[in-house]
């Protein structure tokens, strides 16, 4: 392999346009081929993106000789599927959030890759944002006290009543899609898995997912944490902690505009801080962080595990609303 990674890219899915020219701006890699269904449309989507080489199918692509990585934004309901066909090929992959349709498809994944030695690791871009590490940092150093509760919220309205997070068959829904980061979040700011939760949902009538859903999860040390996600609501990505002597909140949490620069608010006591987090973009830092321990031989930043854990809680909260 050279010192530069060459990303396939595997479906010309819209999120695309956002992991595609983080992996262009990349320093250890280059969007190399893509490809579809349809050999047009891969022509199509290649061309508008910069990638040289277009593909008429999936299989065509996995079997590319000129790739070394793959990333995977189709839907939820494929996830398991091509990401084993990736393992099968020894192709090291990306796959987008969230990992599966459910737990033990997630199993399944992992379990294809370690069998085989190959990398992978789940595409939640969000948490390789520095405002997170430095959340984590000011409760480390006691900045709040001891953590109560953590509020989050992701919720956007979705108007086109074909879009793929509104389809039972292609496993969609509120928590499936922006849901998934709260629970993520919540985890991920404890270190612990919920020892119980609650979680109460709009079922669509035509749909069948949920598209809004509010949940509350209680963790070993005591921590509450709150919830709400949906596809039907204004838009909002925003979580906020509180501890015994403080809180801190991140307005613009998940998906925060490019180029904008991102706040951390801290209160402790009487006192008030807002740090400034400069703009950076957490889809290049986490493409680089994949093809750097692909390049170096070691693990991702947050192994697939993780990923097993979080559909494991998300199949707990579903199956309370269904």
């Amino acid at each position: 392999m050279s010192e530069i990674v060459r990303w396939g890219i595997l479906s010309t899915a819209n999120i695309g346009r956002r992991v595609i020219p983080a992996i262009h701006a990349s320093s250890n890699g280059e969007a190399a081929a893509v490809g579809s269904r349809s050999l047009d449309t891969a022509k199509r989507y290649a061309e508008v993106h910069n990638i040289p080489v277009a593909h008429g199918s999936y299989e065509a692509l996995i079997a590319d000789p000129n790739i070394d990585a793959m990333y995977i934004p189709l839907p939820n309901s494929l996830h398991a599927e091509w990401s084993i066909k990736c393992a099968e090929a020894g192709l090291p992959t990306l796959c987008e959030k969230p990992f599966a349709s459910d737990a033990a498809e997630a199993h399944s994944i992992v379990d294809a890759f370690e069998k085989r030695g190959v990398l992978l690791a789940e595409a939640f871009m969000y948490r390789f944002h520095p405002q997170h590490a430095k959340v984590k940092q000011i409760i480390a150093a006691g900045g709040i006290g001891e953590l109560q509760f953590i509020n989050s919220s992701f919720t956007f309205p979705v108007s086109d009543e074909a879009n793929v997070r509104l389809s039972k068959e292609l496993a969609g829904g509120g928590l499936m899609d922006v849901g998934c980061y709260c629970v993520n979040l919540m985890r991920y700011m404890t270190g612990e898995e919920p020892e119980n939760l609650t979680a109460t949902a709009n079922i669509g009538a035509t749909t069948g997912v949920d598209e809004s859903l509010a949940a509350t999860l209680r963790f070993p040390s005591g921590v509450i944490g709150h919830m709400e996600c949906g596809l039907r609501a204004f838009r909002q990505h925003c979580y906020t902690l509180k501890g015994t002597q403080g809180m801190i909140t991140v307005p613009t949490s998940f998906v925060p505009d490019r180029g904008a620069d991102t706040v951390v608010n801290h209160w402790q006591g009487d006192s008030f801080t807002e740090y400034v987090i400069p703009e950076t973009d957490h889809y290049q830092l986490m493409v680089e962080d994949f093809a750097d321990a692909l390049l170096n031989d070691r693990e991702p930043r947050f192994p697939p595990s993780d990923a097993v854990r979080n559909m494991e809680v998300v199949d707990r909260l579903l199956a309370q609303v269904r």
